[in-house]
């Protein structure tokens, strides 16, 4: 089953983490990370969004991995995350801590995909692509406990060239 969230993506960035997470995310956006669309600490993730505006955001909280469907997608990323409250909050890069969506989880270490997809028709229509959903930017973030490993870009988006 599937949350569905409309996250501003401020920054142009959403953020995954754990509920009691004191990790800093200022830092995780060098060269690299902005091109694989990810900043990772141990209890945090950023996400690399191509608009700086409202996304979709589905949330799928899964007790094994998820089937390979990279194909149906733009750009496909995991890594590693350790949940240690067994609470995974998903919120906007400025959103109130508080007020974001909270999702019980086996406490531990987690593996969060993020497959993201519809970037070309988002950021053609710059500010105003949450208007309507064939214009949105939507990301799916699926989550499920696994040993830690090394984050993974399986599949890479590039902007086109104008």
């Amino acid at each position: 089953m599937a949350t569905h969230l409309e996250l501003f993506a401020d920054y142009f960035q959403i953020h995954a983490l754990d509920d009691k997470s004191e990790g800093d995310l200022s830092d995780v956006w060098t060269d690299q990370s902005v091109l694989d669309g990810l900043g990772a600490v141990e209890d945090a993730l950023a996400i690399g969004t191509a608009v700086n505006v409202t996304v979709a955001v589905s949330v799928h909280i899964l007790t094994e991995q998820p089937d390979d469907d990279r194909d149906d997608f733009d750009h496909v990323v995991e890594a590693s995350l350790n949940l240690v409250s067994g609470r995974l909050v998903v919120l906007g890069c400025t959103d109130y801590l508080p007020d974001a969506a909270r999702f019980d989880m086996p406490a531990g270490w987690i593996r969060v995909r993020a497959s993201r997809r519809n970037l070309a028709a988002a950021i053609q229509a710059d500010i105003d692509p949450y208007e309507a959903p064939e214009t949105t930017e939507q990301l799916r973030l699926q989550a499920w406990p696994a040993a830690h490993s090394q984050p993974l870009v399986s599949k890479r988006w590039e902007t086109p060239k104008a």
